[in-house]
């Protein structure tokens, strides 16, 4: 799983004014004592070895635990480089291991504060080596036949396996899962080529990928495993890295609007973004293979066998600018066949990562119409390099320009669903929690001097104070758990989701190592380092924890394996004294609205779905094997394929809710007539999710079979719709205010 992200941008420059003496001064006089003075290499990448000390100063000094960067560290840095490397233990061998452990456990600390990158890169040297033997095994074994009659199975997930103890071990081991994969292809009904075929291309391309990498990228690895060997959330990122974060972030970027991806040493054009340069422009095709690239009048560079971060660097460039790309055409029939397209990069927008919302009018058993207005905000991003500016990207500003919207429209209740919202900017959940607030703190944190910082918002003004739903689950994280738990703590409104949400209640600042220490040049990437905890204005802290709902609804994703106590090394569960603060006066009936929740999920054949799915899922973690019986693989898709016909057949006789559903997006906030959303029998199916654990074969059974039902979003409607009847019948806030609210609110 993407680990969600999480930027406290607020906090950036006073650590930068902090830490920038201690920075330049310490590692100035390692690099007097211990190592050559040269931090700018001939071909203008930093020093690996200045790199390598800066980053293990300011984690150090920099990061929340003011853990010592000492032998213990170092023992645990060992094994996390390993299990980084070779996460399901089948490279290495226990030999490995101890000799690693012998030669590195107690120095690797020393290493780094030195300047020494060679252990990292000797470790890596001998899983280069594995990896090339074991992939030059597996084709030779694939060319054998396979007996899938017995009763043999794999072990699923190694990772808490003990590694093998010798080469004959390993080969055992890799014997049965070469014996996997060739089932699972066996298996695979939409399969292009044989399965010996797909998995030679499969082998090499791990060997073209392990090969392609520099030793800047072997150091870049060993880097964000010490990092995160601090906590989970802290990571050295290359410049690249940084660039796409940024990109993220203020969902942007300026080049000419194509998505690559590898193939077979050419980076393949797999989308041309709509409204972006190559898209308007329409020579560049999906399948067209990118052989060379050159800037403007510049001579070509060719891109063959090149590492795609490279290929996209230098596609991507300044605005107004012009890129020349030699494109082999998708349909040429002669790889020998060229064609130039010149292309002038400009901004292209990052749409579909934006707040959107829906106009949801939902029909009453005994008349009527209600509506309701629903948000969905994937991320909480922000443009941060321009922030302030008056067109700058703002969550805040989306949110509140589809809320006005839907005022407009007259709903009568809003959900704002956070649901895979892993977090982004401090600062926009912050405005985002006034845009329903009168005024006052929304969160606490503290850093690792004891000091508190309060973000509050001070404008009074509320742009919306109707019934309002905060929709969770466990992928919702960091800002995302600041904005429900503040709402939460406020009574402003209820929090609908799985049994709590991911559970990060760390504060992450993006140090760029080049600002910190300037001689290193631009060479050297950033480390996004934990430097504070954030706590509920209630005192709680979302730490592990997370925010647990006022409601809660089964959902897939609601599993131990998903959120922060999954992770290596979390910062510890602690709470602090609370600050003062107004509860809204909204009655939110959590009582009576939970029992009637309660016994329409119990009534609700989705729900039983869900619940039903949830077991196997954990029943199958609990084993962790899978058969290499054919018949019995057979009969388990078959079984799957009955359960699945016979669901959709208890749905066919099932009737639709009464509802109409009409699209809100930025680009027709003003438009006079809204879309109507298309009824979900006509829409594809969404993929199932990458976290749910399911292998490919599974994933090609279920293509275009995954249920178009959303039962959490459903009963949702269902909740709002219950607290809109009872503020009504109450003394709730059930009507939005006609005019007022934060209608210039900039949040900065």
């Amino acid at each position: 799983m993407n680990q969600p992200e999480y930027r406290a941008t607020g906090f950036l420059n006073p650590l930068l004014r902090r830490y920038w003496p201690l920075a330049l001064a310490g590692c100035g006089l390692l690099v007097a004592g211990a190592v050559a003075p040269r931090a700018v290499g001939a071909a203008g990448e930093a020093d690996p070895g200045q790199v390598e000390i800066t980053v293990g100063r300011l984690l150090e000094q920099g990061h929340y635990s003011r853990k010592k960067l000492d032998d213990r560290v170092s023992q645990q840095l060992l094994k996390n480089y390993l299990e980084a490397l070779d996460y399901n233990h089948l490279y290495f061998i226990q030999e490995d291991v101890d000799k690693f452990a012998a030669a590195y456990g107690k120095t690797l600390d020393d290493d780094i504060l030195l300047g020494r990158p060679e252990a990292a890169h000797a470790i890596y040297a001998v899983y280069k080596k594995r990896v090339e033997d074991r992939m030059a095994w597996a084709k030779e074994l694939i060319q054998k036949e396979f007996d899938f009659a017995g009763e043999e199975s794999i072990e699923i997930n190694r990772q808490k396996s003990a590694w093998p103890k010798d080469i004959a071990e390993a080969d055992r081991l890799w014997r049965d899962r070469i014996k996997g994969e060739m089932l699972q292809e066996t298996l695979n009904k939409h399969k292009v080529d044989p399965p010996v075929k797909i998995l030679t291309r499969r082998y090499d391309q791990n060997l073209r990928y392990l090969r392609e990498q520099t030793r800047e990228d072997e150091l870049k690895i060993f880097l964000s495993v010490l990092s995160q060997t601090y906590d989970p959330h802290s990571e050295y990122m290359s410049r690249a890295e940084l660039e796409t974060f940024s990109i993220n972030m203020r969902l942007s970027l300026v080049g000419i609007g194509a998505v690559l991806s590898s193939d077979d040493g050419y980076a393949k054009i797999i989308e041309v973004v709509t409204g972006g340069p190559a898209s308007k422009d329409g020579r560049l095709k999906v399948g067209d293979r990118v052989a060379a690239v050159a800037q403007g009048d510049k001579d070509f560079v060719d891109a063959v066998d090149m590492k795609l971060d490279k290929v996209v660097e230098m596609i991507r460039g300044k605005k107004d600018t012009t890129v020349r790309l030699q494109v082999i055409p998708a349909a040429a029939t002669d790889p020998s066949e060229r064609k130039l397209i010149e292309i002038r990069r400009d901004e292209i927008k990052l749409k579909e990562q934006e707040a959107k919302a829906e106009l949801v009018e939902n029909a009453l058993p005994g008349g009527g119409v209600q509506k309701l207005g629903w948000i969905t905000l994937p991320s909480f991003y922000a443009d941060m390099d321009r922030s302030g500016a008056a067109n700058a990207k703002s969550t805040t500003r989306d949110v509140l320009a589809l809320l006005n919207r839907l005022k407009k429209e007259g709903i009568q209740g809003l959900v704002i669903d956070l649901r895979r919202n892993g977090g982004g900017s401090l600062e926009e959940a912050v405005n985002l929690t006034g845009l329903f607030i009168k005024k006052g703190p929304v969160v606490q944190a503290r850093d690792s001097n004891g000091s508190f910082h309060v973000s509050r918002d001070k404008d009074p003004m509320v742009a919306y104070d109707g019934p309002l739903v905060v929709l969770t689950n466990r992928l919702s994280a960091s800002a995302s758990e600041i904005f429900a738990a503040a709402l939460q703590d406020y009574q402003r409104a209820l929090v609908v989701g799985d049994s709590s949400t991911f559970g990060k209640g760390t504060v992450q600042t993006m140090l760029e190592i080049n600002r910190m220490v300037p001689m290193l040049g631009n060479g050297a990437g950033a480390l996004k380092l934990t430097i504070q905890k954030f706590y509920r204005v209630a005192g709680g802290s979302t730490q592990l924890k997370g925010v647990e709902p006022d409601i809660r609804l089964p959902s897939p994703f609601d599993m131990a394996e998903i959120g922060e106590a999954s992770l290596k090394g979390p910062l510890a569960y602690d709470t602090v004294d609370p600050v003062e603060f107004e509860k809204c006066d909204v009655p939110l009936h959590k009582e009576e609205l939970r029992a009637l929740s309660k016994a329409r999920v119990e009534a609700s054949p989705e729900f039983r779905y869900i619940a039903e799915d949830l077991e196997r899922q954990k029943k199958r973690v609990e084993e962790n094997r899978l058969s290499l019986n054919l018949e019995r693989r057979k009969a388990e898709l078959e079984e799957k394929k009955q359960r699945d016909a016979v669901r959709a057949e208890e749905r066919a006789k099932r009737p639709l809710a009464e509802l109409k559903r009409f699209n809100l997006t930025l680009d027709t906030v003003d438009k006079a007539e809204l879309d109507p959303v298309l009824p979900a029998s006509k829409k594809k199916a969404e993929s199932p999710d990458p976290a749910s654990g399911t292998d490919k074969t599974e994933l090609d059974e279920e293509e275009g079979a995954k249920p178009l039902v959303d039962a959490v979003r459903d009963e949702t409607i269902q909740i709002m719709s219950d607290l809109i009847r009872m503020g009504q019948k109450g003394s709730v806030a059930g009507t939005p205010k006609a005019k007022g609210g934060k209608l210039g609110f900039l949040g900065f």
